[in-house]
């Protein structure tokens, strides 16, 4: 096994220069840190993270718990997330808690127990009560929540502008013309829905459209209860709406095959704009308007939150709540002109 003493006689550069690159506690500047990552990968050297975290009370580890790794929203905040921890000098741990607080409690305590200095958090569940469990969260390392921000938490958290964003793809459609707009969500128990739906009541006051509760389908992350909604919402006697907001990319695909599957085309019979984009959208024609959060960005930045908070040290000072833009990415399921992206 190669040593740091080969890694820098490799390298060109001092001893103390291997480690202050292998262990991230001193800048090294980019010429010298690229010498030092090259003679890694030519020896293959494996640091001793064991020995090195008992020496010095540091794994230079962070931890990440998100609810489902197969929805391609979440390994897209993952990349960000990895990246700003490799620039820091820091490795990144990431499980899947899928969707259940019992198991997202078992992950939090596994990474705890490999002694990670901080953790970011896509929460299984949506209120504090639900975080309230031993052991889940309050103890050990600090903690920085992603994307779905728990009721009642008054902690780190970076997310995009849930009502703002919601608002702009309402707003975009109410622009078009439309006044039957139906709205289909998430779990409701989760507040990031419950403010994409505010987004959603507030775009329509705004521009002077009663909200009607028969356009709002509270809705879920299945399938089935999805495509269920929508074939009601879709083929009801009294006339379907004009045009049908998702506030979520899971969401949004199955109502988008519930549109298909009832035989209606978009824009024609009825608009359509998501949450989240679709990553099987080249294959719908016509493409799908969508409300696009800034997922690496979210990543990149949870991760500068929480070394903040960990190198800085300040556990009591007010919590960092980051809410990042979303854009809306115009194509040709709301409007069959030439698509375009606003800001």
């Amino acid at each position: 096994m190669a040593t740091q003493k080969e890694l820098a006689k490799l390298a060109g550069v001092s001893a103390g220069t291997v480690s202050n690159v292998i262990s991230g506690s001193v800048r090294v500047s980019k010429g010298y840190r690229e010498k030092v990552l090259s003679a890694v990968r030519a020896l293959n050297y494996q640091p001793n993270l064991i020995a090195r975290s008992l020496k010095t009370n540091r794994t230079r580890t962070l931890g990440m718990v998100v609810p489902d790794i197969t929805i391609p929203f979440f390994p897209k905040i993952v990349r960000g997330a990895e990246s700003a921890a490799r620039e820091r000098g820091y490795f990144l741990i990431v499980l899947d808690s899928e969707h259940n607080h019992a198991r997202e409690v078992d992950m939090m305590n596994l990474l705890r127990s490999q002694r990670v200095e901080g953790i970011l958090l896509v929460a299984a569940g949506g209120s504090k009560e639900a975080l309230e469990t031993p052991g889940s969260v309050g103890y050990g390392p600090p903690i920085v929540y992603l994307d779905r921000v728990p009721r009642g938490i008054e902690a780190d958290s970076v997310s995009v502008d849930d009502r703002k964003a919601a608002e702009m793809g309402v707003s975009h459609l109410l622009a078009r013309g439309h006044t039957e707009i139906a709205i289909i969500t998430g779990p409701l128990t989760l507040k990031n829905e419950q403010e994409r739906l505010r987004g959603y009541r507030q775009a329509l006051q705004r521009g002077g459209v009663p909200v009607r509760d028969s356009l709002i389908w509270p809705g879920s992350f299945n399938r089935d209860d999805v495509v269920r909604i929508c074939h009601r919402g879709l083929l009801r006697p009294a006339g379907r709406p004009s045009a049908l907001f998702a506030t979520n990319g899971v969401t949004g695909l199955e109502a988008l095959r519930s549109i298909y599957a009832a035989g209606l085309e978009t824009p024609r019979d009825i608009a359509f704009v998501t949450f989240d984009e679709l990553t099987t959208d080249d294959f719908f024609q016509p493409g799908i308007t969508s409300v696009l959060q800034p997922t690496f960005d979210i990543g990149h930045r949870a991760v500068e939150v929480l070394l903040n908070r960990i190198e800085k040290g300040r556990p009591n000072r007010t919590p960092d709540k980051i809410r990042l833009p979303a854009t809306l990415v115009v194509r040709e399921s709301s409007d069959l002109r030439s698509p375009k992206t606003r800001p």
